[in-house]
């Protein structure tokens, strides 16, 4: 029998923080919860990272989870938007660690791709495919995508753990006739 395996998404934000949880069982994923926290009424933003940090560790408390995905800061034009986002994932990964969880981060475009099979596709459309895969009810979508986002991490790294990986890594074309002499005609 398969152990069970409970993973965390985190979409991190200095103004809104989305996260989701799912649970892994016989090899199938089972969404849990998703939400929000809002942090737009906190107006020192050393406050709202000590937000991020609490709510993150209360997360980890209450779920238990095994490991932990987050959702990597992109790069945009804003600096200081840049700097504020990389700040509140920083501290949430303080969180995972200070809880000795496994952390892995992943780039919006992969968990988009992951989600929907196309990189540039937007929120509603990464929502829509969480909704049909993990068979959400429709009352249980929430209003804010942040949530979404959370939890397409969550499933994102699913998806990236249960990978198939080969045993074998090869150099080249040589290196793989070499030790694959079997299959390769002469």
């Amino acid at each position: 029998m398969e152990k069970e395996r409970i993973i965390l998404g985190i979409d991190p934000g200095t103004t809104v923080m989305g996260y989701g949880v799912i649970r892994i069982i016989a090899n199938k994923p089972e969404f849990i919860t998703m939400g929000v926290f809002d942090f737009k009424k906190i107006k020192d933003h050393y406050l709202t990272l000590q937000q991020v940090f609490a709510r993150t560790v209360a997360l980890i408390d209450h779920y238990h989870p095994d490991e932990m995905a987050l959702e990597a800061p992109f790069f945009g034009k804003n600096v200081q938007s840049m700097l504020k986002l990389g700040r509140a994932q920083g501290v949430a990964m303080a969180a995972g660690l200070y809880r000795e969880l496994p952390i892995s981060e992943y780039a919006p475009l992969k968990i988009k791709m992951a989600i929907t099979g196309n990189g540039r596709a937007d929120k509603t459309q990464v929502a829509d495919m969480l909704k049909r895969f993990l068979k959400i009810p429709q009352d249980q979508m929430p209003k804010e995508l942040d949530a979404t986002d959370g939890l397409a991490a969550a499933l994102c790294h699913y998806f990236a753990s249960n990978t198939p990986k080969s045993e074998k890594k090869y150099t080249g074309w040589k290196d793989f006739a070499a030790k694959n002499e079997g299959k390769v005609k002469r």
